[in-house]
């Protein structure tokens, strides 16, 4: 059974390093400071994940339960990072940073994905109490994600006077 656990935080690692890799491309190929800002917050975000993840695979790897004592310090309170009416506006409709905007919006829902999965097969209370902290604080990078994406969208149906006529 230890090793189906370890499986899992392996793979929940590797996700994280996924989205780190990602999201490392984007501050160093955008010249739009807040798209950089929010790329480089999401960057600590995964970090983060990354060295609890860490963590709780040494724990099992000793034959110990996931410690879900601490997660509560840095919980999901991800800073709303504020995106300008100026930002969204820099933002072009097929440019790179409306692409990678939405490819980390299908990033941040697949990693809601199975990490819910995880909590709902979990098989103690430790395990759940990680699992469920990790998809609390993924929805915040989703929604995050989700807003700015739908402003984006929402500008270029402006520009483009996509609304229908009254």
């Amino acid at each position: 059974m230890v090793d189906k656990k370890l499986d899992i935080v392996k793979e929940a690692i590797l996700l994280e390093h996924k989205g780190k890799a990602l999201y490392e491309s984007v501050p160093e190929s955008t010249k739009i400071e807040g798209v950089k800002e929010l790329f480089q917050m999401l960057i600590r975000e995964e970090e983060k994940h990354i060295d609890l993840l860490t963590k709780q695979y040494s724990r099992i790897l000793k034959g110990e339960s996931p410690d879900a004592s601490d997660l509560e310090q840095g919980d999901a309170t991800v800073t709303a990072t504020v995106i300008s009416d100026d930002v969204v506006k820099e933002v072009h409709g097929a440019g790179y940073e409306a692409a990678v905007i939405s490819a980390a919006l299908e990033f941040e829902k697949n990693a809601v994905n199975f990490y819910s999965k995880q909590a709902e097969a979990a098989e103690s209370e430790g395990e759940q109490k990680l699992y469920r902290w990790l998809v609390r604080w993924e929805k915040t990078h989703m929604m995050m994600l989700a807003k700015l994406d739908n402003e984006i969208k929402e500008q270029i149906w402006y520009d483009n006077q996509f609304w229908p006529l009254d």
